[in-house]
């Protein structure tokens, strides 16, 4: 459903946030091997997320990536929206351009119903709450385990 770019920095994010301070900067070979992407994807994921404010980094020898308090009180639909993917959300499910209720596909229905579901979750869902879910349990989100 969603795309490897969206996928990644969903990833990315997650990681970053629950692993990355001002003090103990991530490099990019570690979120790319943590999350289970290659490096220069995961680079140019990295790229677009800080750029949306979304991850903060610095340059040179003790430069890496970090979270901030405030960037972790952001929806889940910030990460979509920095990759341009938040229209995965309103897309028809059989990929259909013209998919409406006066032009319904087979599944538009039942699907108009999940995906207000996944709308209201990545809109309420904070990048903060997930990281407590790593946090206090077993999760997972590629090579890294809790």
């Amino acid at each position: 459903m969603f795309s490897k770019t969206t996928e990644y920095a969903l990833r990315a994010t997650i990681y970053i946030a629950q692993k990355g301070t001002r003090d103990d900067k991530l490099g990019i070979d570690e979120i790319a091997k943590a999350i289970d992407s290659p490096k220069p994807f995961t680079a140019k994921i990295l790229q677009m997320l800080t750029r949306d404010k979304i991850v903060s980094s610095t340059r040179g020898p003790n430069g890496g990536f970090y979270f901030t308090a405030q960037a972790k009180k952001l929806p889940a639909i910030a990460i979509l929206k920095a990759v341009n993917d938040e229209g995965v959300l309103k897309r028809c499910i059989l990929g259909l351009r013209e998919c409406s209720q006066k032009n319904p596909c087979p599944m538009h229905a039942e699907y108009k119903e999940i995906r207000g579901q996944l709308n209201n979750l990545f809109e309420k869902k904070t990048i903060g709450s997930l990281v407590e879910k790593m946090n206090n349990q077993r999760f997972f989100i590629g090579n890294s385990v809790k």
